[in-house]
């Protein structure tokens, strides 16, 4: 899918990130025609340039730097500062499900980082993939396990408030 979104780039004379690339085809969930959409709306809005903070501003994605910096504030055992990364993105507008579910993808990433062989599987462009590499050798896999549990147990807290008569809180889950 990134090959051809870069293909029709270059054919209509677009500059685009890598990275753009890859968060289009994520949003667009393995289908093509999702893809060209968002590909001809974003152009329709940006312009002949396609960069990474755009498409993810416009996307309404969250930065995976954010995740990144999570787990360095994890493996520092920061936790003043985990608690007010995730503040601030909640106080970004996003919201705790949206959070959550990117939250386990990274994890679930960085599994897949731990052996040079399932690493081709993950969806992501090379630089990214080898930022998920340089993380994941900081965590042993018992650990991004406990974290994924936790991340799970969370997100199940969340559907189970959403569906009910109280409003989540984040917080709850600690």
């Amino acid at each position: 899918m990134v090959n051809h979104l870069r293909f029709v780039a270059e054919k209509e004379k677009i500059t685009v990130e890598e990275d753009a690339l890859h968060i289009i085809a994520q949003k667009a969930d393995g289908a093509m025609r999702d893809a060209l959409s968002i590909f001809d709306q974003l152009v329709s809005f940006a312009g002949n340039e396609l960069k990474y903070n755009t498409v993810i501003e416009n996307l309404n994605v969250l930065d995976f730097e954010y995740y990144f910096r999570i787990m360095h504030q994890v493996r520092e055992g920061n936790i003043a500062a985990i608690l007010l990364t995730v503040d601030d993105i909640i106080g970004k507008g996003f919201d705790g499900q949206s959070f959550l579910i990117g939250f386990g993808e990274h994890l679930r990433n960085l599994l897949v980082s731990k052996d040079p062989v399932t690493v081709k599987l993950m969806e992501a462009a090379p630089s990214i993939r080898n930022r998920y590499i340089e993380q994941s050798a900081q965590f042993q896999v018992g650990q991004i396990f406990s974290l994924l549990d936790i991340n799970n147990r969370c997100d199940l807290h969340i559907n189970q408030a959403t569906t009910s008569a109280f409003t989540w809180n984040w917080r709850s889950c600690i």
